[in-house]
């Protein structure tokens, strides 16, 4: 098992992807290596029977059902490269992962994701006095980057002359150039001068935890929700996803709020950094200085 997962993370990365996910991965992996080792069972030999195990296995350490679908991302990513390297012929995954991890919408407001305010967002970022906390906030709903994209960036990804960022290349992403406005710069350049003096082993990542190593995909969960927590925005006890607050919302308030007050969709799509699906996309070229004046004029203030 060991060398199939270590073939399979190489071929990731011969892929492009961001070293996070790859590390992500090979955590997802080793966990099923070690579920499949208690079961005495090959990975090559693998069927559905040994998949809805997992599942069970998986809901037994009290992995939630969005985690234990997560997992199984990553196993149908892992097989279908087993199948293309011809170490099995289909991919077992396919069709367990579509029987039991299915979500069936039931077309009401209970599967609505849940949007505030400008107030609402003004608010839920003044209720917390960490200032890197403050910071995360602020840039997820003044960019609307996503958690991965945030948590990969580096100091030197960070332009405070042209107030914008350079994320790092996603296959989900066309536009890698993001702009942020006044309040966000201000509650950045305060939390560097904190950074600064905790950045012990010279970490070139924007965001630290409080050990000095970037601040990783559930440490941006966790002060999300518990700022949203704290102004009554979220829920845990709920099954209803409008009754949930996470960092996923914090996208999804930019892209309303920019529409809102005006924006062209063409520029939010750029903003949002949507892949150009269409032959003609790729002639519509944006000018970055006209999608800055744009996301300047249309960019709520949040009194933070």
């Amino acid at each position: 098992m060991d060398r199939l997962i270590e073939d399979f993370l190489q071929d990731c990365g011969l892929r492009g992807m961001a070293k996070i996910t790859v590390l992500h991965y090979g955590y997802c992996l080793k966990n099923f290596g070690f579920y499949l080792t208690s079961i005495g069972t090959d990975p090559l030999r693998v069927d559905k029977e040994d998949l809805r195990g997992f599942i069970e296995y998986l809901k037994l350490q009290g992995k939630s059902q969005k985690t234990i679908e997560n997992y199984f991302s990553v196993l149908s990513t892992f097989y279908e490269f087993l199948v293309f390297e011809d170490q099995i012929a289909t991919n077992p995954v396919l069709s367990v992962r579509k029987r039991y991890l299915r979500r069936y919408k039931d077309n009401n407001d209970g599967q609505t994701r849940k949007l505030i305010s400008i107030e609402e967002m003004g608010k839920l970022i003044n209720s917390t006095l960490d200032i890197r906390d403050k910071a995360v906030i602020t840039l997820l709903a003044k960019t609307g980057i996503r958690r991965h994209e945030l948590i990969t960036l580096d100091l030197t990804d960070v332009d405070f002359v042209e107030q914008r960022i350079r994320l790092k290349p996603t296959a989900k992403r066309t536009n890698r150039t993001v702009f942020f406005d006044d309040e966000a710069a201000f509650i950045l350049r305060r939390w560097l001068k904190i950074r600064e003096g905790i950045n012990k082993k010279g970490n070139s990542a924007l965001f630290l935890n409080a050990d000095g190593e970037r601040l990783d995909r559930s440490g941006i969960y966790n002060l999300v929700v518990q700022a949203a927590e704290r102004v009554g925005l979220h829920n845990s006890e709920s099954k209803s996803l409008e009754d949930h607050f996470g960092p996923h919302c914090c996208r999804h308030w930019f892209v309303t709020h920019l529409i809102r007050a005006g924006m062209s969709r063409d520029f939010v799509k750029e903003l949002r950094g949507d892949s150009r699906r269409e032959a003609i996309d790729i002639y519509n070229h944006i000018d970055l200085k006209e999608l800055k004046e744009a996301y300047l004029a249309s960019m709520p203030l949040l009194g933070i």
